[in-house]
């Protein structure tokens, strides 16, 4: 696995809020790291509760069984 450096300046609100979310023994890169699977996972829901709206008139006891 190749690794990028990815850099930032943070804020004093930035480094607020790293502090605030650091668990015991973690780095700011640990931090960010969480932060970044929880905007992944915030999408994926986003994505779901939008599907769910385009889905919710579908009755699939309409369809034939598939097997």
């Amino acid at each position: 696995m190749v690794t990028t450096t990815i850099r930032f300046r943070p804020t004093a609100e930035d480094r607020r809020l790293i502090n605030a979310a650091t668990r015991a023994g973690e780095r700011p890169g640990d931090v960010i790291r969480r932060a970044l699977r929880l905007l992944e996972r915030e999408a994926w829901l986003e994505q779901a509760r939008a599907d769910s709206v385009r889905l919710r008139d579908e009755d699939l006891s309409d369809e034939p069984d598939a097997w």
